[in-house]
C-alpha cells in the first residue's frame, strides 16, 4: 500500500461533540485547519461510548466486542477505585502504532489510552497510581519510555498539578511541541482531556467547557506552529477528532442497591462486597449487569423481572434493557447478562448505599461523588455524534463527509501511513484522499 504522508499527527480532543462545531469553526486555529480540510461533523460513536473503548476503536478500526476494551474500568465488584484498561496487552489484535512501528516508522504517544507498556518510541502513557503506596511519576515511567518521560518531566513537570486540568493538558502540549521539534515522529497520538473534565464537573454547555474549547484552539495552534517551524508541515497530515459527546444528568441510578436488597449482592460489616451473584458495572450512561455464574438461570430470570418493573416506570430512569447477545450485536461486551441504557438526565453509579435514585447536588460534584454530565450512552441518542477533521498531506480540500463511524477512523488513518489493520469493523473513507 502506498504511503500518503510522511508525518501523521492525531489529536484527540476528548468529548468534542458535533454540537461544538459551530463554535470551533469560528476559532482561529480550527478555522485555519478547516480551510484545507476534509471533515465530518456527524461521526457515530461506539457503544458504550466511554473514553477507553473509543480510543481503542480509533487505533484498531474495531468495535469493543472485537478489540476487548469493553469499558473504562475492569470488573472488580465493590472496589472503590477499580483499575482501568491501561495496558496495550488488553487490546486484542493489532493497532495503528503497532503496524507503524512494524513498518519502521518512528512513533510517539502522549496520554493515549490503553497504551501502557506498548512498543512506542516516545511514550507517555495514560495510567494512574491506583494504590496508596504508588507514586504517579514512577508508575508512568515504568509503563512508558523511561528516559523520554524523565526528560519531559525535567523540562515541563513544573506545569502539571497532578491530574488537574487545564494544567495536565498544558503539560502534554509542551511535551508534544518539544517532541515534534526534537524527534519528528512519523506517527504521533495526542490525547487532551480538558474539555471532558470541564463537562463532567460543570455541565455540557457550561462557561468552563466553552473556555476549554478556546484553550484547545490555542493548543492546536501551538502544534501547527511547531510543525511549521520544524519544516515538516507540508509533509504532515493533521487529524483533529473527538471520541464521544456528553449529556447533562441530574440523577444517579444505583442498581447495585436493588441487587443488595434482593440478596444478590452481599456487603460485609466493613462495607465491602464479599459475595455476589449479580453486579451492575457502570458505563455512566449505560451499564452492564454481570452474573458470577453465567449458567445461573434462576438469578438471571429474577434480575430480568426486577429490571422490567423498573422499565415500566419512567421515573426510574431506565430507557432500554438488552440481553448480552443484543448488546454484542451493537459492539458491546457479549459476556454481560444484560445491558441497560439510561434515560436522558440519568446515569448509572455503582454504589449500593442510600436511595435507589439520588438527586445530584453541587456538593456531590465538588466532593466527587457524582458528575454534572456523562457519556457512555447509546450512539442513537439525539445530538450525540462527534467530529473528524483531516487536513494536510494527501487530503482533499473541503471534502464534506455526510456521516461516518468512529471505527472508520482506524483503517482511514492506516491508509495514510501505507499500512493495514487487517479486516476491521470500520471501512476506509476514500473520498478524503487526493487522487
Amino acid at each position: 500500500m502506498n504511503r500518503l504522508t510522511e508525518h501523521l499527527i492525531v489529536i484527540s480532543f476528548d468529548c468534542l461533540s458535533s454540537l461544538d462545531f459551530p463554535i470551533i469553526e469560528h476559532l482561529p486555529n480550527f478555522r485555519k485547519l478547516l480551510k484545507t480540510a476534509s471533515y465530518c461533523k456527524n461521526v457515530e460513536t461506539i457503544y458504550p461510548s466511554v473514553t477507553y473503548p473509543c480510543h481503542a476503536t480509533i487505533v484498531t478500526g474495531n468495535l469493543p466486542n472485537r478489540h476487548g476494551i469493553i469499558n473504562n474500568t475492569l470488573l472488580q465488584p465493590g472496589r472503590h477505585s477499580p483499575d482501568w484498561y491501561w495496558h496495550r496487552s488488553h487490546i486484542q489484535g493489532t493497532t495503528l502504532y503497532d503496524e507503524a512501528k512494524r513498518a519502521g516508522m518512528k512513533t510517539a504517544a502522549l496520554l493515549w489510552p490503553v497504551t501502557a507498556k506498548a512498543n512506542i518510541d516516545y511514550h507517555m502513557p495514560e495510567i494512574f497510581a491506583n494504590r496508596p503506596w504508588l507514586n504517579q511519576i514512577t508508575v508512568s515511567l515504568l509503563n512508558g519510555s523511561f528516559f523520554y518521560q524523565l526528560d519531559m518531566n525535567r523540562r515541563f513537570g513544573h506545569i502539571r498539578k497532578g491530574l488537574s486540568q487545564p494544567e495536565l493538558d498544558d503539560f502534554v502540549l509542551e511535551s508534544a511541541v518539544h517532541t515534534i521539534h526534537a524527534k519528528r515522529p512519523n506517527l504521533m497520538l495526542i490525547h487532551f482531556t480538558d474539555l471532558d473534565t470541564q463537562r463532567h464537573l460543570h455541565g455540557f454547555s457550561s462557561s468552563e467547557a466553552h473556555a476549554a474549547l478556546i484553550r484547545h484552539d490555542k493548543r492546536l495552534g501551538r502544534i501547527i506552529d511547531a510543525l511549521t517551524t520544524t519544516g515538516v508541515y507540508e509533509n504532515t497530515t493533521l487529524i483533529a477528532l473527538g471520541d464521544h459527546s456528553a449529556l447533562d444528568e441530574s440523577k444517579a441510578i444505583k442498581i447495585n442497591g436493588l441487587l443488595k436488597e434482593h440478596g444478590l449482592l452481599h456487603i460485609n460489616e466493613r462495607g465491602k462486597v464479599d459475595a455476589w451473584k449479580a453486579y451492575c458495572k457502570s458505563c455512566d450512561g449505560s451499564a452492564y449487569i454481570y452474573l458470577q455464574d453465567d449458567n445461573d438461570l434462576l438469578t438471571k430470570d429474577a434480575i430480568l423481572s426486577l429490571l422490567q418493573e423498573l422499565l415500566d416506570h419512567k421515573e426510574n430512569g431506565i430507557e432500554n434493557i438488552m440481553t448480552g447477545k443484543e448488546a454484542a450485536k451493537r459492539g458491546a461486551d457479549p459476556h454481560a447478562a444484560f445491558m441497560l441504557e439510561a434515560r436522558q438526565g440519568f446515569y448509572f453509579h455503582e454504589s449500593w448505599e442510600g436511595n435507589f435514585i439520588d438527586e445530584i447536588t453541587e456538593t456531590d460534584v465538588i466532593e466527587k461523588r457524582y458528575t454534572h454530565a456523562a457519556h457512555g450512552y447509546s450512539p442513537e441518542k439525539e445530538d450525540y455524534t462527534t467530529v473528524f477533521i483531516a487536513s494536510g498531506k494527501g487530503i482533499r480540500k473541503k471534502q464534506i463527509i455526510p456521516t461516518m463511524h468512529l471505527a472508520d477512523e482506524g483503517p482511514t488513518l492506516a491508509k495514510l501511513l501505507g499500512i493495514h489493520l487487517g479486516e476491521t469493523d470500520g471501512k476506509v473513507i476514500d473520498i478524503i484522499f487526493k487522487r
